[in-house]
């Protein structure tokens, strides 16, 4: 399968006329072929009218085809073989191991989207039967179903060149919905979109679905995603990336004449929290274990743990040591763009330069296109006061807080944003206290662990990957798992429908 440049509108394969970029090589700067050319608003306008018209037949099409046509995704993006691999790792910098883990991901979320359109669950089919005999006035006959929203824009994002973007979690939920999918895919992996976004188009033929339910615009700029949103076909729209990336989306959807939902994932520092059993029985095994997830990916993870919290005490002292020991020898590692590690360089520049920071450790980069993971601390009191401290810096870098007491840890945690996930390191001895912050936690985080960290999410019908805000835009969703589904999806009632009116599902018990 050879990467062309292309995009995908309406069931076939199209060149863009906007401004022309290219991929670019992770780890050298090099510019990757073909060259590529950003959509206009003419392909927005394109796309946005053909899955419009797809929308009536897809949102109607049985749940078996439906389903159907999610595993055949999966099998078309298996079919690529080693090319998506090697195109992926050249864009993007991540190991091939780490993207074949990312591709079984993809593949197996699209397929326990599948399973969860079969048992049809979603529905949630409710039935109030009539009582005409009912006084003072007679009962109606009362059904109710989930309804798709329409059409979906989705935006890949640039750390899962293949779990979030083209046929991700918000691609593979907002299908298995019945919505119409347009993405717009992300400039860093032009060519692994392609080959995704080839399969899936692919799959809708296979599946002899309307053209419309699938299209795919490129653009290195903003154009293409503001106009999207903006179009009133699009119904809901999914996110992962900036904060300031998501609040530019929300803002242009509120405005709208219909204003629709922004599911948006932006930003998280996921605290950790050492509680004093644990760190006496097993600091420097938590040590160590902090370091790998802190790492892993080259922080590039929106469930890094950026954030540490511990009463201040020898054990610290222990979990501090392991840390920087490991962190020492820790390989420098290419991030996914240049904007993004020049970002990160910055960030920790910061922290570096603020008076009430102290640098820990870092590891030694000696490439332009390569960075090393850095520790850092500061007391309770500095980082209460500083709200800078508070700020994501989207890479492997992480700060640890000595507290006084637990009054000063709870206050810290008590002071934070909405976060993805909290992290509890704890031991018998450690149950009384950790019991009490869970209320705490609760109203801060979507997920919260114990005795991990929250790099690895289950894709699971039990998983929670989302938050208050600035999280997710909306912390009563989720991105990953099944829950997923209900983002993109609305309830109708039904009241007194003669039989031969009422949708398919809701018909059983008026038929003899």
């Amino acid at each position: 399968m050879t990467v062309t440049g292309d995009q995908f509108i309406g069931g076939r394969s199209v060149s863009g006329a906007g401004k022309e970029f290219h991929a670019i090589e992770a780890a050298t700067g090099n510019a990757l072929e073909p060259a590529f050319h950003g959509g206009t608003g003419d392909d927005v306008e394109k796309a946005a009218a053909f899955a419009w018209q797809a929308f009536p037949n897809y949102r109607e099409t049985t749940l078996e085809k439906r389903a159907g046509f999610l595993e055949t995704i999966a099998d078309q993006i298996i079919a690529i073989g080693d090319e998506l691999i090697d195109r992926a790792t050249r864009e993007t910098g991540l190991s091939a191991s780490h993207l074949e883990r990312e591709r079984t991901r993809t593949v197996g979320q699209l397929r326990l989207f599948a399973k969860e359109v079969r048992r049809g669950d979603f529905q949630e089919l409710r039935f109030d039967p009539a009582d005409p005999n009912r006084l003072p006035v007679p009962k109606p006959d009362l059904r109710l179903r989930n309804v798709a929203l329409g059409p979906v824009a989705v935006f890949g994002a640039s750390n899962f060149p293949l779990a979030f973007s083209v046929a991700g979690g918000d691609t593979a939920s907002a299908l298995a919905a019945g919505c119409p999918v347009i993405v717009k895919a992300h400039p860093a992996h032009p060519g692994t979109s392609e080959l995704v976004g080839r399969a899936v188009q692919k799959a809708v033929e296979l599946a002899g679905l309307p053209a419309g339910t699938f299209a795919m615009l490129q653009d290195s700029g903003f154009e293409v995603g503001q106009a999207l949103v903006a179009d009133p076909r699009i119904r809901a729209v999914g996110f992962t990336g900036s904060q300031r990336g998501g609040l530019a989306l929300m803002k242009i959807a509120s405005e709208r004449k219909q204003p629709i939902p922004v599911y948006a994932e932006m930003s998280s520092i996921n605290p950790v929290i050492l509680f004093p059993n644990a760190l006496r029985n097993r600091a420097e095994e938590i040590g160590k274990a902090f370091v790998s997830s802190l790492s892993l990916g080259a922080g590039q993870f929106c469930t890094n743990p950026g954030l540490v919290l511990a009463i201040d005490d020898s054990n610290l002292e222990r979990f501090i040591a392991s840390a920087t020991s490991a962190l020492s020898v820790t390989p420098e590692q290419t991030m996914l763009t240049g904007g993004i590690c020049e970002a990160y360089k910055n960030g920790v520049a910061k922290l570096s330069g603020h008076v009430e920071v102290t640098k820990l450790s870092t590891g030694t980069a000696n490439g332009s296109h390569q960075v090393s993971a850095a520790l850092f601390e500061t007391n309770g009191a500095a980082f209460l006061s500083h709200h800078a401290l508070h700020e994501e810096v989207f890479g492997a870098s992480s700060l640890i807080v000595r507290c006084r007491d637990e009054n000063e840890l709870r206050g810290v945690l008590e002071a934070l944003e909405g976060q993805l996930t909290v992290s509890l390191h704890v031991d018998d001895g450690d149950l009384d206290a950790a019991r009490v912050l869970v209320p705490t936690l609760e109203m801060l985080a979507g997920r919260i662990l114990v005795n991990g960290f929250g790099t690895g999410v289950e894709v699971s019908p039990a998983m929670v990957h989302g938050g208050p805000y600035p999280a997710t835009s909306d912390g009563r969703s989720t991105s990953v798992g099944t829950l997923a589904i209900y983002r993109f999806l609305r309830p109708v009632s039904y009241q007194d429908f003669p039989i031969d009116l009422l949708p398919p599902a809701l018909r059983a018990s008026l038929e003899v």
